[in-house]
């Protein structure tokens, strides 16, 4: 059948070009070279096939009997299993001995890359064979393609990831868009259906969408830009909400498995037990990832008890239906969004839908709850992380009792324990709408609606919407009284105070907000009575009261005896600011900074906002006018993340102004604006570390402009090559080395750059380095070339 291709192996020509995976490939080069069996997993669709078969073409000459490649797919017997391989192999079986047996006598003395594609189907006679195989012939190395690992002695296993994708919201401009795998891509593919295709400006966003929306899954993009035969990328993109439905139409030619998208997902769902196919429906009620404890609490029930939870997530996360990530101190697992969409028909399908979107709701609600009672403690940041993690189940949870009828109350409960974390954790907006529509669907008098109404008011006043929240705190008022509840009556009377206080009534603010105090000293709400304390001192600095040094050590005495740190980091803004309001700067501007610098490691935007501006003014009474406009500057960056323009206390804003004037005085306007502009440009952590005199936080780039260490020589001679467009055996002649020793640089060459194909290789020369005549600096790590030379076009003052 084949004398000629016994000899040299057997691996499909390539039919489209392959994009990206260069990091993929050197770690399946690095593990074959470590192990005998490599096992690449992941999704349907995800690229696995292309993978293995552009590895075992780049490795096939370090087996001088070859490399084969066996399709298992077409193949639903697994006693053919052994045939199959035989028959790729060229060989015939005619005698009476079993088809192992030939097998293990062919392979016993050869050295040969064995390349088992789609055994998911087929996984125990894969594993027995392939281990049978080892077995017998020293020589031999297997690299297998399946959902799932074979789950033998010795197996390495690489997961393949989706393509990398631009930020959808902030894509980069469509030369640099062009560096992310997926786009490359789809660009690509766009262009073999439309004969041409060039990403404009135009397009970029939505092309970022689709990417983007597809998860980086290859057989979704392929099948995506199959589409533009009737649609524009902008249309593409709108219609993409179902995308199942929508990429049906894959090659003829291709296995049946690969024509559609739904088909890629029905062959993993087929692959389940029916307990797995029973929580991958119900898990897929969550966005965003999800951990044990979330998992356990929505997915238990008929059919799936919930100490068998854990081993269903087990088996999906090993079939690649789910992945995982670790989370400091926590594991977290995800579906792609388009094996959830899948996962959500089956759930609407079994009619299971309301029932695990309410477990779902009832357990964020509970979840949300034991963050509340347990905020003022030791494990603030910690709940502050697990909350952002958990932002997107959140809102799946409140809209799901927004738009549910009888379910408003239960809203209302989520998102009024939620209100601490997120004044630190800025959308106060999104905040302010999830109560609005609640509270406008939901008018029954309980102690539910009488928080909600408090803390909206509350977000009201900081976001300058003073007419809202009087509406809310006469209501509040209102529903307090006539409920009699204790708790509702003190955070009337503290709300009451709050908003004398920021009218500067404040003979009225200190009045309430001391009777708001005694009432929560009487309540079990440590928290609370922490908040009353903490008002009431801003009450006591801001009018000169001598109580206020006092009251606000205690405050901080307090969080120290919790070891509450979010809260702590208030406390020292206080602190700072009445030494600051006392005119002692030396005591203050320390303060600001420790409580700068607890508020850096969490995500209390708020506190850093607050910390900015009072270091602003403090550091301008010092004399040190510049760096005091910087600080304003990055303030006002602060507080635009948080959704505040400005510091919404009035006497607060008013030292703003003083310190707005002061600096313009001066410096001149010129000097002041620019000051003010170079603070904004600042990321909040470049601006935390400015304002404690720390190094500055480099910016992290989505791709390096410049590689991260000085290149080498020959490095440099390689990189000039290849942007003029040279093979691997063109650089190898010019250069007197072997193709084999240009290949590694090559691969080096991309891992530096972070790139994934020579390609970009080549545009990252042109966009950094002009060519020019004459004299070149090759003292300069970033020079290339020897001969006609290129310069640096710089972007930044130092060299990498």
């Amino acid at each position: 059948m084949a004398g000629s291709k016994r000899d040299a192996g057997w691996i499909p020509a390539e039919v489209t070009t392959f994009v990206g995976r260069q990091r993929e490939m050197s770690q399946a080069r690095t593990l074959l070279t470590r192990s005998r069996l490599l096992t690449l997993t992941g999704a349907g669709g995800i690229g696995k096939t292309r993978l293995a078969l552009r590895v075992a073409r780049d490795v096939r000459r370090s087996f001088p009997d070859g490399a084969w490649v066996v399709d298992l797919g077409p193949v639903e017997d697994e006693a053919l299993v052994a045939q199959t391989v035989l028959a790729a192999l060229g060989l015939d079986h005619k005698s009476a001995l079993p088809v192992i047996t030939v097998l293990v006598d062919h392979l016993a003395d050869k050295q040969l890359l064995l390349v088992l594609d789609n055994c998911e189907h087929l996984l125990n006679a894969s594993a027995v064979l392939v281990r049978t195989l080892l077995a017998a012939a020293p020589g031999l190395k297997v690299l297998v393609t399946s959902r799932q690992s074979l789950g033998i002695d010795a197996e390495a296993l690489l997961t393949v990831p989706p393509l990398s994708t631009p930020n959808p919201d902030r894509p980069p401009p469509p030369k640099a868009m062009l560096r992310y795998a997926a786009v490359q891509l789809f660009v690509e593919r766009a262009s073999a259906v439309l004969g041409e295709f060039t990403l404009s400006e135009d397009d970029r966003r939505a092309v970022a969408g689709i990417c983007h929306r597809l998860d980086g899954l290859p057989l979704a993009i392929e099948l995506a830009a199959a589409r533009l035969r009737v649609l524009c990328p902008q249309q593409l993109f709108t219609v993409l909400g179902d995308r199942l439905a929508l990429l049906n139409q894959g090659s003829r030619a291709a296995p049946a498995r690969q024509q559609t998208l739904r088909a890629a997902i029905d062959c993993s769902f087929d692959l389940c037990t029916p307990q797995e196919q029973w929580g991958w429906a119900r898990l897929s009620v969550f966005c965003g990832g999800f951990d044990l404890e979330a998992a356990e609490a929505v997915c238990a029930g008929e059919e799936l008890a919930r100490e068998q939870v854990l081993g269903v997530i087990s088996e999906l996360l090993d079939k690649s239906v789910l992945t995982m990530e670790i989370q400091p101190g926590l594991g977290r697992y995800r579906m792609l969004e388009t094996i959830r969409e899948y996962g959500r028909d089956l759930l609407r399908l079994g009619g299971e839908e309301a029932v695990v979107q309410r477990r779902h709701r009832d357990h964020y609600r509970e979840f949300a709850a034991r963050a509340e009672a347990d905020w003022f403690s030791a494990r603030q940041e910690t709940w502050s992380t697990r909350l952002y993690l958990e932002r997107a189940n959140i809102r799946a949870a409140l809209e799901f009792c927004l738009n549910t009828p009888h379910e408003v109350d239960a809203g209302l409960v989520l998102a009024t324990s939620l209100w601490g974390n997120a004044l630190g954790a800025g959308n106060l907006d999104e905040e302010r709408r999830w109560f609005g529509q609640a509270l406008a669907r939901d008018t029954e008098p309980t102690p539910a609606r009488a928080r909600a109404l408090r803390v909206d008011g509350w977000l009201a006043l900081l976001l300058g919407d003073a007419s809202t929240a009087q509406a809310r705190l006469d209501a509040c008022q209102d529903l307090a009284k006539r409920l009699g509840d204790a708790e509702s009556l003190a955070h009337a009377v503290q709300f009451a105070g709050l908003i004398a206080l920021f009218r500067e009534d404040f003979p009225a603010a200190v009045r309430l907000l001391e009777e708001a105090f005694d009432r929560h000293r009487a309540t079990t709400d440590l928290w609370a009575e922490w908040m009353a304390l903490f008002f009431l001192a801003l009450a006591y600095c801001l009018t000169g009261d001598p109580r206020a040094s006092a009251m606000a050590e205690q405050c901080l005495a307090l969080c120290d005896a919790h070891d509450a740190r979010w809260s702590r980091s208030y406390a020292l803004w206080l602190l700072g600011l009445q030494h600051w309001l006392c005119g002692d700067t030396q005591r203050a501007i320390p303060l600001l900074q420790e409580g700068l610098r607890i508020v850096r490691s969490g995500r209390n935007l708020l506190g850093v906002a607050q910390c900015l501006e009072a270091l602003a003014w403090a550091t301008a009474q010092d004399g040190r006018g510049e760096q005091a406009a910087a600080f304003l500057g990055a303030a006002q960056t602060a507080w635009l993340s948080v959704g505040i323009a400005l510091p919404s206390l009035g006497r607060l804003l008013h030292y703003h102004s003083e310190c707005e004037a002061r600096l313009r005085g001066s410096l001149g306007d010129t000097a002041y604006t620019a000051a003010v502009k170079r603070g904004t440009k600042l990321t909040l952590d470049q601006a935390t570390d400015y304002a404690l005199g720390e190094p500055p936080t480099p910016p992290t780039p989505l791709r390096p402009e410049h590689p991260p260490t000085a290149l080498t020589r020959r490095q440099r001679q390689v990189i000039e090559l290849l942007a003029q467009g040279m093979t691997d055996k063109q650089i190898a002649a010019k250069l007197v080395l072997s193709p084999r020793t240009v290949e590694g640089h090559v691969y080096r060459l991309l891992a530096v750059l972070g790139f994934d194909s020579r390609t970009q290789i080549a545009t990252w020369v042109v966009e950094n380095f002009a060519p020019r005549q004459g004299e070149h600096d090759e003292s300069d790590p970033l020079c290339v070339g020897e001969g006609n030379g290129y310069e640096v076009k710089r972007v930044r003052s130092t060299t990498c």
